[in-house]
């Protein structure tokens, strides 16, 4: 077991052809080697919006939650050991007037799986996903505050979505499509403010932010930022910008926080 303090990270996830991009898949690869080898892994993606807190289940089928892609990626598979211990954990770290649901049969969703299968390609570490209950930056961030302690124990807490999400507006699919304005800019104020560890900033972002509401037509992309800076030690402390760039014109930038 590690005795290692686990980081928090928050990290685009990319859809599936991520994984046939040497790029970027190799930026994600290099970053998880840099870290210390987690005892399991607590992830909350923005592909399963759910309230009260629920929980996914050991052992079940993977969430193929997209369309027009090569078949191989329906075919893909990504098969870690047990994570119930780890659900009970987490169970018993939510307030006793918000109970948390223990889904029968929901395994992970590609939020998870794509860029967990760069990160940890053996797929050798226990993997928990937990909904994202909802968009509010300060009942996540509180959220994020209360799975702190995992971070002692070894357990690795991901933040999974995209930094700029505008897929209604590209004109572009292809990976090195130039960023259209709206995400460049949104990319540049949250750089900015993640550097200064602008928390109210960021929280504030449908009505600071440039680019809205393109950059975000809807926000589950976003808001498991705050999850992750929640589980900070300082959430105002500024993290490592680990990743930064565009992929289809969307931002890839991602935090480590410590």
């Amino acid at each position: 077991m590690t005795t290692d303090r686990m980081p928090a990270l928050y990290l685009g996830h990319g859809a599936p052809p991520l994984l046939d991009d040497p790029t970027w898949s190799g930026q994600l690869a290099a970053w998880a080697a840099d870290l210390p080898r987690p005892r399991a892994v607590l992830i909350v993606s923005a592909h399963w919006e759910s309230a009260p807190v629920s929980l996914s289940a050991s052992g079940a089928p993977l969430v193929y939650d997209f369309g027009g892609f090569d078949p191989k990626y329906y075919r893909m598979t990504y098969e870690t050991p047990d994570a119930t211990a780890l659900a009970r954990r987490v169970a018993a770290m939510m307030p006793a007037g918000e109970p948390v649901h223990q889904h029968a049969s929901r395994g992970l969703d590609h939020g998870a799986w794509v860029p967990l299968r760069i990160m940890y390609p053996e797929a050798d570490i226990p993997v928990l996903q937990m909904s994202l209950p909802t968009h509010d930056p300060e009942r996540l961030l509180a959220l994020g505050r209360r799975l702190q302690p995992l971070r002692d124990e070894g357990v690795l807490i991901i933040g999974s979505g995209f930094l700029t999400h505008g897929l209604p507006f590209l004109t572009s699919w292809r990976i090195d499509a130039e960023a259209p304005g709206w995400s460049s800019e949104f990319d540049a104020w949250a750089g900015e403010a993640l550097a200064r560890g602008d928390v109210d900033t960021l929280a504030a972002y449908r009505d600071r932010a440039p680019g809205m509401p393109y950059a975000h037509p809807t926000v589950e992309h976003y808001t498991p930022l705050f999850v992750t800076l929640g589980a900070a030690t300082d959430p105002a402390a500024p993290g490592t910008q680990v990743v930064d760039g565009f992929w289809m014109g969307l931002s890839k930038r991602s935090l480590q926080v410590a």
